[in-house]
């Protein structure tokens, strides 16, 4: 693989045209036009200082074992199992909740065109059943169809690229109206039931972290890619820079065209950017456009499944899973790991449900995701902080920037981690509960206590005589 390629595929998991798209609704009811677009920058701006920090721990350590793997080699000694197995769950709880996230947002979104075109009524129903057969097409391509996926990976990137132009293109020069420069920069909208202008603005920074997840997958692919040092980390960086100045554009371009803000949000599809686009370009083109999008969507979706179930694969042919003898078997005919497929599709759809009876429920999800994976972003870096000098820099590194973009990064992964559990609507009912804290306090809860009663003897020990089975030497040897 090539440094490009190595770009492209952090580049296609971040994509814009999803997460941007899927949380548009919610940044227009949470700050509107002005927190959409300056929070956009600045969300930007603090994530790339989590990538520069990251990518110079991957010039250090250039290996698709990922973030857990980071943490293990440089944690002290006798804690390192510790730091190890607390980031391989979180980031394993991150990346099926972002799968989760990805592909409930491409089922509204189908919905919506559904409904547009042939009047499937986009009910909560009608999604979920959309989000279950979407996961299903993803876990069959990820078991069965290796060489679809990689092509489609590759068409990806262009669709993505191409998409942005047109849709943007489209949405500038159609129109007869469009909004003021004020209006795009200025505007502030609260309809979440808070009085504080400066929570909601904080709330609202979720649409862009959200979207901003995914770039350690130029990590994962290392091990694939020539001149792995350096051209790993330019593959996290550059994922972010680019995604950084098409989102931008992407934003700007659906803000612009706004017809009726009120219409947008009150929309039938449910679907806010469908609505602009039907109403600045008309009808045909609109739904032209929305296709464009959905199946960039699930372009992305198949990718997260493929990152999210090597990360398992990975985790549990370390015994760190529940049953991780299964998880971490390779189908015979296609060699893929099969089973880790379908409880990454599985776990996404659980998280998925609460949509039945919770209308914020996507909100929580997208939390989750952007809480579950910064934190096991951001682990790395702070042990990197704590090595100072005896830390061993690859080629590609900071130099004497480090520990001010590290601490930085350290210090925005903690206030997100805080903001993103806080309640994101008022009054503050059952119906629209962020259930955000619960799952990840249930995840802490389980994978702590059995890290207490067990792991810790065993985990990335190879002495332990469970590390020792026959089976999984032969695994290990074939993988």
């Amino acid at each position: 693989m090539s440094g490009r390629a190595n770009f492209g595929v952090s580049f296609t998991i971040i994509s814009i045209l999803s997460g941007c798209m899927t949380m548009y609704g919610y940044g227009m009811n949470t700050g509107g036009p002005a927190v959409i677009m300056w929070g956009w920058l600045f969300v930007g701006l603090m994530t790339l200082f989590v990538g520069l920090s990251m990518a110079e721990v991957c010039s250090a350590y250039p290996t698709s074992a990922g973030l857990y793997f980071w943490a293990h080699r440089m944690a002290p000694k006798r804690s390192a199992a510790a730091w190890a197995w607390f980031t391989g769950w979180f980031n394993t709880l991150g990346q099926i909740a972002v799968t989760a996230g990805i592909d409930f947002g491409a089922a509204t979104f189908l919905n919506a065109l559904l409904d547009l075109q042939f009047g499937f009524d986009a009910t909560p129903g009608h999604t979920i059943t959309l989000f279950g057969i979407i996961l299903v097409l993803h876990g069959v391509l990820n078991t069965f169809g290796v060489r679809i996926v990689a092509f489609l990976n590759e068409v990806s990137i262009w669709w993505h690229v191409l998409g942005v132009v047109v849709i943007c293109g489209a949405l500038v020069l159609v129109p007869d109206h469009h909004q003021s420069t004020g209006f795009v920069f200025g505007e502030f909208v609260n309809n979440t039931g808070f009085s504080s202008s400066t929570y909601v603005v904080l709330i609202g920074l979720l649409m862009a972290q959200y979207t901003f997840t995914g770039y350690d997958a130029s990590a994962h692919m290392t091990e694939e890619t020539i001149d792995a040092s350096t051209a790993g980390p330019k593959g996290i960086v550059r994922s972010i820079l680019v995604s950084l100045a098409a989102g931008f554009v992407l934003l700007f371009g659906f803000t612009y065209a706004i017809q009726s803000y009120a219409g947008s949000l009150d929309s039938a599809t449910g679907v806010p950017p469908a609505q602009i686009l039907m109403d600045a370009l008309g009808a045909a083109a609109g739904k032209w456009l929305l296709l464009v999008i959905i199946v960039a969507q699930l372009f992305c979706g198949m990718a997260s499944v493929t990152a999210n179930s090597r990360m398992i694969y990975a985790f549990s042919r370390d015994g760190a899973l529940p049953f991780s003898r299964t998880w971490h078997k390779l189908s015979p005919a296609t060699r893929t790991p099969a089973n880790a497929v379908w409880l990454a599709t599985g776990g996404a759809f659980v998280l998925g449900l609460p949509y039945l009876w919770n209308s914020t429920a996507y909100a929580a999800v997208t939390s989750i995701a952007t809480i579950g994976l910064y934190i096991a972003y951001v682990i790395p870096t702070l042990l990197r902080l704590r090595q100072g000098e005896r830390f061993e820099r690859g080629p590609w590194h900071l130099g004497p920037w480090s520990t001010l973009v590290g601490t930085i990064a350290v210090a925005w992964v903690v206030v997100i981690t805080v903001l993103f559990m806080l309640p994101q609507s008022s009054p503050i009912t059952a119906d629209t509960f962020n259930y955000a804290p619960i799952a990840v306090g249930v995840v802490v809860a389980f994978c702590g206590i059995w890290w207490l009663a067990s792991a810790r003897k065993w985990f990335l020990n190879p002495a332990h005589p469970r590390n020792a089975r026959p089976d999984r030497e032969r695994e290990v040897a074939r993988s």
